[in-house]
């Protein structure tokens, strides 16, 4: 029983990333966008995966202004903009044309900077992990995400 959720999605097609437990809760995750690698907070809360306005150059991506409003982490009504048709790739998956919303990221960072964790890149968000049928091991801190 113990390797029966791993074996079954790997046999339907899944393959699997290894998350890592932040000292504040959170989970992180490698990410690449656009060819750049990248460490991303996995954030099944956030409907849209999103990039720090100061990682824009860093990931090549094209920013538009946008009209939604970002939210979270104790920040509200937060500028954005949006950034379409980018290549994301976590473990072997793959996925292209992917959108991604470009916000301050700042307190996010100062949060998890101030508990001794490392700053990140970006949130991947539900977006992602919707494409992606995405299963979460709790347990063994495992995403799973369909080939």
């Amino acid at each position: 029983m113990e390797n029966s959720l791993q074996e079954f999605l790997l046999e339907k097609g899944f393959t699997k990333i290894k998350l890592h437990l932040t000292r504040t809760n959170h989970f992180e995750i490698r990410a690449t966008i656009n060819g750049v690698k990248g460490l991303f907070i996995l954030d099944t809360g956030a409907s849209n995966s999103c990039v720090g306005f100061d990682a824009v150059e860093r990931f090549n991506l094209k920013a538009k202004d946008s009209p939604i409003r970002a939210a979270g982490a104790g920040a509200t009504d937060m500028e954005t903009q949006i950034s379409k048709k980018n290549k994301v790739k976590i473990g072997k998956w793959k996925k292209d044309k992917v959108a991604l919303i470009l916000f301050n990221l700042t307190h996010v960072n100062t949060a998890l900077t101030s508990h001794n964790s490392k700053p990140v890149d970006g949130i991947i968000g539900a977006d992602i992990l919707k494409k992606g049928k995405a299963v979460i091991d709790y347990q063994k801190k495992y995403l799973y995400l369909k080939l």
